[in-house]
Order: C-alpha cells, then sequence, then structure tokens
C-alpha cells in the first residue's frame, strides 16, 4: 500500500490540531487546566486537539480505530460546563455546525482499543510545556499488525531552524514507513527529506532528554551520552518533538531512561508510535533500553518495554553497551 491517503489525512489533523492549540494560547494568557486521575494537566486545547483529529480521522475513515489519550467524561459535568463551552468554541473555528453532544461523540472517538490497524493519538505530547508556552506536540500514528506505518507529529512552536530560535516557528514531521521522513513548515505543503545527523564532529553533536526530570534519569542518561562521545549539554525539551530533533540532525541521541522514583512506570504507545517511525525512516534507530524493538501492538501501554533509546544508529550499540555495563 502507498498510504497516500492516510498520510494526507495525518498530515492536515495534526495541522489543524496545532492551529487549535495556538488558537488557545493566544487568546488565554494563563491557561486554566482540568487535573485527570494521573494528576497531569490538562486543558481546553487537549480537548479541542482530539475532536479536531478524530473528525477528520473518522470522516475519511469511517471504520478507524483510534486509541487516544482524552475522553469527554470531564467536560459533560456540570462544574465543567464552561470549559466544555470553551472547547466548542475553538472546534467551531473549524467546523462552525459542532455543538456539545457532537464534539463530546469527536473526543470519544479516541477510546478505541489496540487491533490489527489502529490509529493511535496523543492530542498534546507535552501539555507542560503547552502550559509554560515552551514545546509540546500533536503526534499521530497509523499502526497495522504490530507495526507503524504512517507517522505525522505538529511542533507549532519548534522553530523551523533551530539554530534560530527567534525565527520562524511552527514545523510537521511526517513519515511512511519505507518513503522516508520529510518536514515543513506548519501550514506549508512544501516537505522536504530529512535525515539522522552522521557523528562527523563529535563536538557538536548533542542528546536530547525531557526537561522534567520525573521523565526519565538525567544522571544515567548524561553519563551514557558521555560514553557515546557526546560532550556538550544536553538539549532538553518537552515532548515528542524530540524524535523531530534527531530524524533532523539537531540531535544524534535521545534517551528516556526509567526514573528512579517511578519504578513501575511503563511507556504509553502515543508517546513514542509517530516519533519512532519518523526517526527510523531518517535512518535512525529506536530501541527499548535492552535493545528490544517497541511494542505497539499488544496494549496502549508497552509492558514488555522499559525506557526508550532514540540515535541516528551509528551511535546505539555504543550506548547499549554502556548501559549493559552500569
Amino acid at each position: 500500500m502507498s498510504y497516500e491517503k492516510e498520510k494526507q489525512v495525518a498530515i492536515e489533523a495534526v495541522t489543524r490540531a496545532a492551529q487549535l492549540c495556538l488558537a488557545v494560547q493566544a487568546d488565554m494568557v494563563n491557561v486554566d487546566s482540568l487535573e485527570k486521575g494521573d494528576k497531569s494537566p490538562v486543558t481546553v486545547a487537549d480537548f479541542g486537539a482530539q475532536a479536531v483529529v478524530c473528525q477528520y480521522v473518522t470522516a475519511n475513515f469511517p471504520e478507524a480505530v483510534i486509541v487516544g489519550e482524552e475522553d469527554s467524561g470531564q467536560l459533560r459535568t456540570p462544574d465543567n460546563a464552561a470549559k466544555l463551552a470553551q472547547v466548542i468554541g475553538y472546534v467551531q473555528q473549524f467546523f462552525p455546525q459542532a455543538d456539545a453532544e457532537t464534539v463530546c461523540g469527536w473526543i470519544d472517538a479516541g477510546n478505541g482499543q489496540v487491533a490489527d490497524r489502529f490509529w493511535t493519538l496523543d492530542p498534546i505530547d507535552g501539555t507542560k510545556g503547552f502550559l509554560r508556552n515552551d514545546q509540546y506536540g500533536i503526534a499521530l500514528a497509523l499502526i497495522e499488525q504490530g507495526q507503524v506505518k504512517v507517522a505525522a507529529l505538529a511542533g507549532p512552536v519548534l522553530p523551523v531552524d533551530l539554530s534560530e530560535p527567534a525565527g520562524a516557528k511552527g514545523v510537521v514531521f511526517v513519515a511512511v514507513r519505507g518513503q522516508g521522513a520529510a518536514v515543513a513548515p506548519l501550514n506549508s505543503a512544501e516537505f522536504t527529506p530529512i535525515h539522522v545527523v552522521p557523528v562527523t564532529h563529535p563536538e557538536n553533536v548533542r542528546f536530547a532528554e525531557s526537561v522534567e526530570a520525573a521523565h526519565g534519569d538525567q544522571a544515567l542518561q548524561e553519563a551514557l551520552a558521555q560514553a557515546a562521545g557526546i560532550t556538550t549539554p544536553p538539549l532538553r525539551m518537552d515532548s515528542q518533538v524530540k524524535y523531530g530533533a534527531v530524524a533532523r540532525g539537531d540531535a544524534a541521541l535521545y534517551l528516556r531512561l526509567p526514573s528512579p522514583k517511578q519504578p513501575g512506570y511503563r511507556e504509553k504507545i502515543w508517546d513514542h508510535a509517530a516519533g519512532s517511525l519518523i526517526v527510523e525512516e531518517a535512518g535512525g534507530r529506536v530501541t527499548d533500553m535492552h535493545g528490544r524493538p517497541l511494542d505497539f501492538g499488544s496494549d496502549y501501554k508497552m509492558h514488555d518495554n522499559r525506557g526508550v533509546i532514540v540515535s541516528n544508529g551509528e551511535l546505539h550499540e555504543v550506548v547499549l553497551v554502556a548501559l549493559a555495563d552500569q
């Protein structure tokens, strides 16, 4: 299959969701947040982005199964009537006839279960980055038989050129298995192929990690980067845009190792599916900390994987060996 329709729908969906998120940020100086059961913040942008993406996917693929992060349960309570009204208002910028029941239905279209063919969605990956007006992403991936086939990842405020942080912002990464990876400025159809960076000048090679210390083992990650010959300070960013950074050569390595404070934590598929294909199609490699492929076909949590290592390929075995020696 060429997956051309799936690719175009994915690009359109994450682009529109990015536009919605930017509209929320522009309108709300201090973005209100609710709290989910796991205490992470969730904003009207999360709900609005999920509604928009699910609408685009299901309108084009009526039988689509979508495994997303949000559901409308909180929005349907009387205490959150004002929050629901805000979500509806933003969604109506794209679908003017949408009402409360329609919007909640689109959100809940993302409550599917892992199947032979399904989409997985993180409507805002890096909500804390969003709340800080820092990096976040909208990540969408099509998975068949446990293998990611199509991926789209929007970084609404990621610099088009990371070396020019004050320059133009907003990008969309896309990849189709076997067809390579590409990037375009947000709202542009001009996609440019991307490739990982070779390790020819180690002093210019960086590694990426999460801003949140609780999302990894920063001390061990720094030690492994040094073992791989990386001496520059880490590139700390929220969300899956770190995958994009590796794919387009902003960094050669992204490490997300289990935090000693959360030994039982398991990664969720929507946090890695889109980014993993983009890196692989750009020439890189993605595994867990034991060198195993990431399991996207069993459950929404990757129970059999521990940690994530993302690299330009050249550094991967060096990191795995160094990690085994720890």
